[in-house]
């Protein structure tokens, strides 16, 4: 699957800056390739699709995180393997925005470490939808950024 099958929105960011009420952040992510392709990545051993559990959200740096025009990778991962299950290009600008809403949200609510979904979809059709807590920022060369990752309290990496 090539990156530029996919298409990424986020919704539910604005209210930080603009003094709105809190909502939780949503991240939608559209594939426009083959369904079968995208299907099978997202389906597990047991032949079920992934749940929110058995994934985990990331986004590596691949500039300085201080150029002004920083890009990088976001990345969701099987958690059991490791294996990439989608990646797509985004502006670090963008992310971490979306990252910071997600920690002011779950401030917001019982959940001190932070709340966010993850819809995927295949040319419009929702495939998964992803309740998560943790959304992993490693600099360019692999090291966790952690002041900039949202990590619920009391997890250990």
């Amino acid at each position: 699957m090539r990156r530029d099958h996919f298409e990424l929105e986020v919704h539910n960011v604005d209210w930080v800056e603009s003094g709105e009420p809190p909502a939780e952040p949503r991240v939608v992510i559209d594939f426009t390739g083959p369904e079968e392709t995208l299907t099978d990545r997202l389906t597990g051993a047991d032949g079920d699709l992934l749940d929110a559990s058995e994934t985990d959200v990331t986004f590596r740096l691949q500039d300085p995180l201080d150029s002004s025009d920083a890009t990088g990778v976001v990345s969701v991962t099987d958690r059991i393997t490791g294996d990439f299950l989608l990646e797509l290009n985004e502006d670090a600008d963008d992310v971490l925005r979306f990252v910071r809403a997600a920690r002011e949200y779950g401030q917001t609510t019982d959940d001190d470490g932070g709340r966010y979904s993850v819809v995927i979809r295949v040319d419009g059709d929702t495939v998964a939808t992803y309740a998560k807590s943790t959304f992993l920022v490693y600099d360019a060369n692999g090291s966790l950024l952690r002041s900039k990752s949202l990590i619920p309290s009391g997890v250990e990496l």
